[in-house]
């Protein structure tokens, strides 16, 4: 378990680096989709399993209409990669800075414990997040629908916007 979390936390900075280092939509948001997933896989493994559902439904929906905005309005036809010097740069940089943020910081990792407050409670099977469900479903179920319909609209709108080439303003700037 500690093995798997400890991957996960490596696989999560680096899409988080891909992310802030890529100036190229495409490949941000292909940085962001591995964070989002990689952050719910710790969740999970934290045990906040319906927590992490939520927010992989919820932030990947967002995230899809806003990757459909950004890559329309985008004009680049041969976009920046990974492996250009310009980005290379920017992802050697970010390591430097996480590096020297562990370092300064690891004598103060150390001391504390790797347990939370739920688990040293006395029943340790019952976890915190379960109460939200009921919440969820029974105060949050028309919020959910709004939610969920504001992002179908928001994506229909989206798609009007860049439907042609020679529609509308946006796309002959």
């Amino acid at each position: 378990m500690t093995y798997m979390v400890l991957v996960l936390m490596v696989s999560f900075v680096l899409g988080l680096v891909a992310v802030a280092s890529n100036p190229s939509p495409y490949f941000a948001a292909l940085g962001l989709v591995v964070s989002a997933g990689v952050g719910c896989g710790l969740l999970v493994g934290f045990g906040s399993s319906f927590l992490s559902l939520v927010l992989f439904l919820i932030y990947l929906g967002g995230m899809m209409v806003v990757f459909a905005y950004t890559a329309a309005l985008a004009a680049e036809p041969y976009p920046e990669s990974w492996g250009d010097w310009s980005v290379l740069v920017y992802v050697v940089g970010y390591f430097c800075i996480l590096f020297w943020m562990g370092a300064s910081f690891v004598s103060d990792w150390s001391w504390g414990g790797w347990m939370g407050g739920e688990e040293s409670m006395e029943m340790g099977m019952v976890r915190g997040d379960f109460s939200g469900v009921a919440m969820l479903y029974s105060w949050g179920g028309g919020m959910l629908i709004l939610g969920g319909w504001m992002l179908l609209l928001t994506l229909f709108v989206v798609l009007e916007l860049t439907r042609g080439v020679s529609w509308g303003a946006l796309r002959t700037v």
